[in-house]
């Protein structure tokens, strides 16, 4: 789905007249000439304003600096809250232009893949950038890079008797074999070391490896374990407990990240340009799609700055309490898990959730002589608050929209987008703005987890505002 820009018409007679329209924000914009069939010029910049001064208002101080305002006739710019939203909007616009070469443009190289040859008689593993759609279940990744998913292969391979060799095997007993053989690494099925079935179940387990990420292997080993524990057999749980340890070994060269292509979904929240607002990316089918807006009206934001587990330490609706609960049940710490929330309750308009003392009324807003007036009192007790359901009702709504039927992705898109999500994740952890969630073992989205993690973006950009 393209970016909505808005445009700005240009004038090189008069650039200072446009340029002082422009936001101070992050955005992504296109400049565009006289000449409809002229190429645009596409980029991505933490200032608009300042980032389009210095290309389109001449400078005598600067008289080498690159200089487009008597080529340019519009400008076209769409805000942003993040890089990642930038690169995601910035791909999405040379991918229109110019196709292919978008990834070319970006830099945005394939990621590499593990993949399993499950459909040849004899099935084996390898290092792919390119997986086959037809194959997507048989396809584990992304990795970092290619070195990354070739390190984790070889440790994997370690833990079978899966066969190394590239060739098509056509078994022969009079084949001499090779050296994993000889090492008894390999059920050698080139010259019929094994009959089909018992490699046939070897390549299984590889295949349940990769699809769990080692926790097939994992549960069966610590299963054992246990029971040889049990039995007072502590030189054979001693040695399962080994075999345990070097599975995990082997699973951390893999990041959460790393899931069969089919089955690669995840929710990405981001900051967005909207101080009121989270912006939720959804990666399914090969494609990010987004981003969808998620209101923080009504939720209580994560004080960061207080350092403690009090009621600001876990981000949700506030629920609001019946009337006739009256003051005493609050006072005990009594709470209604199912309360009735009327029409007039659910308004939150005009009110800051993110403030710890929004219930308090203004010192201004006081009756006569400084009193509190009764209704000024009930709506200290009863404040207009969120029900949590409607905060996980809203997120739902989110990933629904995200989630609509679309048509399939081109190979670039599906490339970029990969690529896009692999150079976010990997980043260092310092560096690597906003969150991610998987589905769980069901399929389900996390939705508290989720909840919680849109308010520890928001208390993030709430933080940020405060320091500029």
């Amino acid at each position: 789905m393209l970016p909505v820009l808005a445009s700005l018409a240009f004038d090189p007679a008069d650039p200072r007249a446009a340029l002082a329209q422009l936001p101070q924000s992050q955005a992504v914009f296109a400049l565009y000439g006289a000449d409809a069939w002229a190429e645009p010029y596409i980029g991505r910049t933490p200032n608009l304003r300042a980032r389009l001064e210095r290309l389109l208002k001449p400078s005598a101080k600067h008289p080498r600096r690159l200089h487009l305002a008597g080529l340019v006739r519009e400008i076209r710019w769409q805000l942003t809250g993040s890089e990642f939203e930038s690169l995601l909007t910035q791909f999405s616009l040379l991918e229109e232009i110019f196709g292919a070469k978008a990834l070319e443009r970006m830099h945005l190289r394939a990621p590499a893949f593990v993949r399993f040859l499950g459909s040849n008689p004899y099935p084996r593993v390898t290092v792919t950038h390119r997986p086959s759609l037809r194959e997507a279940d048989w396809a584990y990744g992304p990795f970092p890079a290619r070195a990354a998913a070739e390190r984790f292969t070889e440790e994997m391979l370690k833990l079978f008797l899966l066969r190394r060799c590239t060739f098509e095997l056509n078994p022969d007993p009079s084949y001499p074999g090779c050296v994993y053989s000889e090492m008894k690494m390999c059920l050698a099925p080139c010259y019929k070391g094994c009959t089909e079935e018992r490699y046939g179940e070897e390549a299984a387990a590889v295949e349940s490896f990769l699809a769990t990420r080692g926790e097939s292997r994992l549960v069966t080993l610590r299963d054992a374990r246990d029971q040889a524990s049990a039995k007072l057999a502590f030189e054979s749980a001693a040695g399962l407990h080994a075999q345990v340890q070097r599975v995990e070994a082997v699973r951390a060269l893999a990041a959460e990240l790393v899931r069969p292509l089919s089955h690669l979904r995840a929710v990405i929240l981001q900051a967005s340009a909207n101080p009121d607002e989270v912006a939720v990316f959804l990666f399914e089918n090969g494609r990010l799609r987004g981003p969808a807006s998620f209101s923080t009206v009504g939720m209580r934001i994560q004080n960061e700055q207080s350092g403690s587990t009090s009621l600001f330490a876990q981000p949700m609706a506030i629920e609001a309490v019946p009337e006739r609960q009256g003051i005493g049940n609050r006072e005990q710490g009594l709470e209604n898990p199912e309360p009735e929330i009327d029409a007039a309750t659910q308004e939150v308009s005009g009110h800051d959730f993110s403030r710890a003392d929004n219930s308090q009324p203004n010192e201004g807003a006081l009756g006569p002589g400084g009193t509190v007036t009764s209704a000024q009192e009930s709506a200290i007790v009863h404040p207009a608050k969120l029900p949590r359901g409607l905060l996980e009702s809203r997120l739902e709504a989110a990933l629904a929209e995200l989630a609509a039927p679309a048509s399939p992705p081109s190979a670039t898109v599906r490339q970029g987008h990969l690529a896009l999500l692999k150079r976010w994740y990997y980043r260092p952890e310092a560096r690597r703005a906003g969150e991610i969630f998987f589905p769980d073992a069901e399929d389900r989205w996390p939705v508290k987890a989720i909840l919680r993690g849109i308010g520890r973006v928001a208390a993030k950009g709430i933080s940020g505002q405060d320091q500029a």
